[in-house]
């Protein structure tokens, strides 16, 4: 008996505790997607390529490549929150957190 309910504690805990990290980090990782497709994509396409009508008349970089992923998570939240070149700035319309989500979503758009 005493084994049985070892080996389900051991398969209880380890539920809830890949359950809360699945839930957390989900959840950022689809509020980000979800503003990006919201308010990024038209322009920098939805793979983040910069593959668009839009993306390709303003010469929009890949989100996915090296010169984007080398930046700071400081400077790309910076480059979100008050644009750069044509990009207009997004700190009036995004909340700092929402700005943060889209940094982590950009992240796993890079080139592996």
């Amino acid at each position: 008996m005493k084994k049985i309910l070892g080996v389900a504690s051991i398969v209880l805990v380890a539920v809830v505790l890949f359950s809360g990290d699945a839930t957390a980090g989900g959840d950022a990782s689809s509020a980000g997607a979800d503003t990006y497709a919201a308010k990024c994509a038209s322009c920098h396409a939805k793979d983040g390529s910069g593959n668009t009508t839009s993306g390709k008349k303003m010469g929009l970089r890949d989100l996915g490549s090296a010169a984007v992923q080398k930046q700071t998570d400081q400077q790309l939240h910076d480059i979100t929150a008050k644009g750069k070149k044509k990009m207009p700035g997004y700190e009036k319309k995004l909340s700092a957190a929402q700005i943060n989500e889209l940094v982590t979503y950009i992240r796993s758009l890079a080139k592996t």
